[in-house]
């Protein structure tokens, strides 16, 4: 009888444990993010869950090109591309966006962004200047503003469903 309580406790032990870690593990390594609309479209069609990666900007400074999700005032968390880090100089003109006067090469956007009134911002310090992929149709820092990274989550990795789109985002961009 003695035996039978002790592998029973065991395994209580072993779930626990396991549980535990699990919890840690989704807390402040890894998390999955269900992506909602088509801002990101055509590197991501909106319907995809992905894991992020929430410690790498802990260890790292975030890169042109990541593709992030964030924390927005409506309490809402969106998913976006870096497209200006901090003291860097945005201008749309022409539906074009120039970073410090340079024009970016975009081969992952969805088609020319419409013409709007032509705009200058610098991103401040602490500050990530993000845009959808689908510029006509994502609410981006063109309307926000510049991102915490007080509000950042993290950076998406890895699409694991629809099991068709299996994936590193990194990959794809």
């Amino acid at each position: 009888m003695a035996k039978k309580k002790s592998s029973a406790m065991e395994w209580v032990v072993v779930i626990g444990s396991a549980l535990v870690i699990a919890l840690l593990i989704r807390s402040y390594l890894f998390a999955p993010y269900q992506v909602h609309g088509t801002s990101m479209f055509p590197t991501l069609n909106g319907d995809e869950l992905l894991i992020v990666n929430k410690w790498i900007y802990k260890v790292s400074a975030p890169e042109y090109g990541d593709i992030v999700v964030f924390h927005t005032p409506e309490e809402r968390d969106f998913i976006k591309r870096v497209i200006g880090l901090p003291g860097d100089r945005i201008s749309i003109k022409n539906g074009k966006v120039y970073r410090n006067g340079q024009l970016l090469r975009e081969p992952y956007i969805n088609g020319a962004m419409r013409d709007e009134p032509p705009e200058e911002r610098n991103v401040p310090e602490g500050t990530l200047f993000v845009l959808g992929d689908n510029r006509n149709n994502s609410k981006d820092s063109r309307e926000i503003g510049p991102v915490s990274m007080e509000n950042i989550v993290g950076r998406a990795e890895v699409v694991v469903w629809p099991l068709h789109s299996i994936s590193l985002i990194s990959l794809k961009n």
